[in-house]
């Protein structure tokens, strides 16, 4: 893959170009033990551990201490138009191709954002530990916090957002601190929506298909996923019948990494993303949640710590799978893969991303490329998740687009950035 594909491709996607007189804003470099996704430990309680005010607390999962400092890597094909023995080539046409990257939007806080959604260039909202929420209506210009009253203590992982006023936000733990709550002003007030009472269960992810109807999905309970249901936009929720979920296999589990080990594509269909067993799958319905399939996908398991961990679908038919091993003393060889089935089989990129990534996401009005995110840096896939390559070395947990070509990445110690593009 040529750089010149990858600036010409990205020229006509990236919907957020920077402003006159500005550049990148460098990643600070940041050493702390973070908080991390959580392991599921076969046989064993789960119980998320808060974050502090200054330090984060490691949970049971020990995700690796992220990489920090950030490099834009520009593409360098400089191609030159031909020249003649008449007409020398334009000092123009050797330009080199933008670069792209991501560009801080400080938000003045220090909380991990796992839970991450674009509304368009201006609006995004971020949700994440002790009970933090944001949201931004400038394009990151400025945050306002939006966080539920009485929050601190629970975890935000996952927020849908359907505009500027209306968002969903998913609270993980085991018993009641798996939670929904829903805003319809802006986050000026929140409504509690769900509260799990069943100690067995631990809600990881959610997603909407539509404005109306939903699912959250909870790690297996009496060995199978249990999938939670809203018609009303979550205003309310039920427990959907198991009998068409296949059984888990022991020891799986799903993960809180960035909010996607659930996805939806179109009206019904919704795929599911596993780890921690002997094999790594990924569970498909076409009907909303009700019956379900699963399929072996490529990226490692057999440990807790490995498996897919995130999920992007750009139709019913063409999806990518993230993932890896999070602890970083252990390697990913096999990051991603992709399908072009709706998920009934799983190709290995050929050549992955270099390490563990825990978010992806297609960039909006093209067909093949997308982004992956992770603790050591940004992938770009210009081939539908076939080949990637490394274009920032900054830690994102999470990433997103929205209609507008726009995209957003959140992570740890309070990062929230858009993707812009510069000429070197």
């Amino acid at each position: 893959m040529s750089a010149g594909l990858v600036g010409a491709a990205l020229a006509l996607t990236l919907a957020v170009p920077a402003r006159a007189g500005e550049t990148p804003t460098a990643a600070t470099d940041v050493r702390t033990a973070t908080a991390g996704d959580r392991q599921h430990a076969p046989e064993t309680g789960r119980q998320p551990v808060p974050e502090t005010d200054r330090q984060q607390v490691p949970t049971a999962d020990r995700r690796p201490a992220p990489e920090t400092g950030r490099q834009l890597l520009p593409a360098t094909d400089r191609q030159s138009a031909p020249t003649t023995d008449r007409q020398p080539t334009p000092t123009a046409d050797r330009r080199p191709a933008p670069a792209i990257g991501w560009r801080l939007a400080p938000t003045g806080t220090d909380a991990r954002f796992r839970g991450l959604a674009a509304v368009d260039r201006r609006t995004a909202w971020v949700a994440g530990s002790r009970g933090t929420v944001l949201r931004t209506t400038d394009g990151g210009r400025s945050w306002r916090n939006v966080s539920p009253p009485g929050a601190g203590e629970l975890e935000f992982r996952d927020v849908e957002a359907f505009d500027a006023r209306r968002a969903v936000v998913l609270a993980i733990g085991e018993g009641e601190a798996s939670r929904v709550l829903r805003t319809e002003d802006g986050g000026a007030t929140w409504t509690e929506s769900f509260r799990n009472t069943d100690p067995r269960a631990f809600y990881d992810c959610i997603t909407f298909f539509d404005r109306r109807n939903g699912l959250a999905m909870s790690d297996p309970v009496d060995g199978r996923y249990r999938i939670l249901s809203t018609r009303d936009g979550g205003r309310s929720w039920r427990v959907l019948p198991d009998r068409g979920m296949p059984d888990a296999l022991p020891g799986e589990a799903g993960f809180a990494a960035s909010g996607q080990c659930l996805v939806s594509a179109g009206p019904r269909d919704v795929w599911l993303a596993t780890g921690g067993a002997a094999t790594a799958r990924v569970l498909h319905s076409a009907d909303r949640g009700l019956t379900w399939t699963a399929t072996t996908s490529p990226i490692p398991a057999g440990d807790p710590a490995r498996g897919v961990f995130g999920l992007a679908f750009r139709d019913r038919a063409h999806g990518i799978a993230v993932g890896g091993d999070y602890r970083k003393d252990q390697p990913s060889p096999k990051a991603a893969a992709g399908t072009a089935d709706g998920g009934r089989t799983w190709r290995p990129s050929a050549a992955p991303p270099p390490a563990y990534r825990s978010g992806v996401a297609w960039l909006p009005h093209t067909r093949t490329s997308a982004l992956a995110v992770g603790p050591t840096g940004t992938d770009l896939t210009t081939d539908g998740g076939r080949t990637w390559r490394t274009v920032d070395t900054g830690s994102y947990d999470t990433v997103d687009c929205a209609p507008d070509g726009s995209c957003w990445a959140s992570g740890e110690q309070g990062r929230v950035a858009h993707l812009t593009r510069h000429r070197p």
